[in-house]
């Protein structure tokens, strides 16, 4: 019999499992082609789950349950209230575009949005490697069925078996390095393992085999070079719904068992680690900007600037340990989280107009799609300018101070490695404008190729337009969110 501590500790997963299952159920009875209750009810409970974690996060509590199988953190519940706002915010975005490609003929769309969720938090919850590992799976899983949704459509049918494919070799990397860890340690507890490898009893060639492991199944869930290959083609092949809903709040979920694995359990070999996640970061870096240059189509643009992005994450991580020392530990962490975050937000509003400017048989992919878009709607056109020089890092958007605030992490460190790192990457972030920026052109000096005005549902456009006011603000006044993440991180650290 478990205590009332270990229920505690996943109330938010039993209610987002709970309503899961009554979603799927309900949905047999509605008759609409819209799914619009279906819609409704999907959003009030992901705007519960949202809230039910942000009041568990401001109690500022951390409580183990089930003998220490999951945890209840501040950072946890954060990230899974921004994971549940932008999945909320993604089915606000997709229904129009999911209802004229005939994906709504069932509500597996809004199902299996919330059991992709459901595995984002035990992800973010895990504090064991088998817990994260099912959290992965649950996850991926759905992924894989989002992006082959709609099934009479041979791109999304390729893009969804490339995915599985590679998904499933990555998964067996993941585990592999789990089982390596398990055999030396002899634990599959983040606690125990952490303290069997500080002991220095445990054969330090061993680990490092099975942290090889671990970080490139890591590596390919984020999309960092050289594991990126399936991005690009999944992100153009698939559904523009199917690619906001696996470019987004997973994102949130990949930086949580980041977090959980190499900072809570694997922190005694952050000497390792981290030198495997500059390469990483260089590499995505150097091969994201310099692919995006060529793309013409604008999803497949998008998904080599997300792992240019990734690779930003990664310098976050990297500057934590210095000479064995934890004192940078929370204020690289941090600035990692913030810049996540600002990513998800960011990417939530441009593939949004995407799906806006989408219409039936017409998918509006490639950036000459876009051209005169500013004289056809300046309000959409804005949106999507105040993403594009976010993710380009161009004050004062959100995107250019969570750049800022990893520089900083890096210089801080005073080690000339890290120096050399930051340069890089503001080099490669000098780069990277110019494709942003050559879509700005396109928006608002090109002549547009159609009349067609711009229209969106109510909701639509209160949230698109809300979505592009918050990238804008926070880069005006990043002091909450930054607070929010710095307070977060310090108390994980502090267990």
């Amino acid at each position: 019999m478990m205590d009332n501590t270990s229920w505690m500790t996943i109330y938010p997963e039993i209610v987002l499992l709970v309503m899961a299952c009554v979603i799927a159920l309900a949905d047999l009875f509605v008759k609409s082609p819209k799914r619009t209750a279906t819609y409704a009810l999907t959003l009030v409970s992901l705007g519960g789950v949202a809230w039910l974690n942000a009041l568990y996060a401001q109690s500022g509590e951390t409580l183990y349950g089930f003998g220490r199988l999951v945890v209840s953190d501040p950072m946890g519940h954060w990230l899974k209230c921004f994971a549940a706002i932008a999945v909320m915010v993604t089915l606000v975005y997709s229904r129009p575009y999911a209802a004229d490609r005939d994906m709504l003929r069932g509500g597996e769309l809004f199902s299996l949005s919330m059991f992709a969720l459901l595995g984002m938090s035990v992800m973010i919850s895990g504090q064991n490697f088998l817990v994260l590992y099912l959290g992965l799976e649950l996850l991926t899983l759905s992924s894989y069925a989002l992006v082959a949704l709609r099934r009479d459509h041979g791109q999304a049918t390729e893009a969804a078996m490339k995915y599985f494919v590679l998904g499933a070799m990555a998964s067996g990397f993941l585990l592999y390095g789990m089982s390596m860890m398990y055999g030396a340690t002899g634990s599959l507890e983040l606690a125990a393992v952490l303290k069997a490898i500080a002991s220095g009893q445990v054969n330090h060639q061993v680990l490092v085999f099975g942290l090889v492991f671990i970080v490139a199944g890591l590596a390919f869930k984020i999309g960092a070079v050289p594991f990126h290959m399936w991005i690009p083609d999944v992100y153009q092949g698939a559904p523009t719904a199917a690619t906001l809903l696996i470019g987004g709040a997973p994102k949130l979920a990949a930086f949580g068992i980041m977090i959980r694995l190499l900072v809570e359990g694997l922190l005694p070999l952050a000497i390792d680690w981290q030198q495997m996640l500059s390469f990483l970061a260089i590499g995505s870096l150097l091969i994201g900007n310099l692919a995006a240059i060529a793309q013409t189509n604008l999803k497949r643009m998008l998904a080599f600037s997300t792992i240019a992005q990734m690779g930003f994450v990664l310098l976050g991580f990297v500057a934590g340990v210095v000479n064995g020392q934890t004192t940078l530990a929370a204020n690289a962490y941090s600035s990692a989280m913030f810049y996540i975050v600002g990513y998800v937000l960011t990417t939530l509003a441009s593939f949004g107009i995407i799906m806006l400017l989408a219409r039936q048989g017409f998918e509006s992919e490639e950036i000459t799609d876009l051209a005169g878009l500013n004289q056809r709607s300046p309000l959409y056109a804005g949106v999507m300018a105040v993403c594009l020089f976010s993710l380009a890092g161009i004050p004062p958007m959100v995107g250019f101070y969570a750049k800022l605030a990893v520089l900083q992490s890096l210089v801080a460190s005073g080690q000339g490695f890290y120096i050399g790192l930051a340069i890089f990457a503001v080099l490669m972030s000098l780069i990277g404008a110019f494709y942003y920026l050559r879509v700005v052109k396109v928006m608002y000096f090109d002549e547009p190729v159609t009349a067609t005005t711009v229209s969106a549902d109510a909701d639509v456009r209160v949230v698109l337009s809300l979505n592009g006011l918050l990238v804008l603000v926070l880069g005006m006044a990043p002091g909450a969110l930054m607070a929010l993440c710095a307070d977060a991180v310090t108390r994980m650290l502090a267990v």
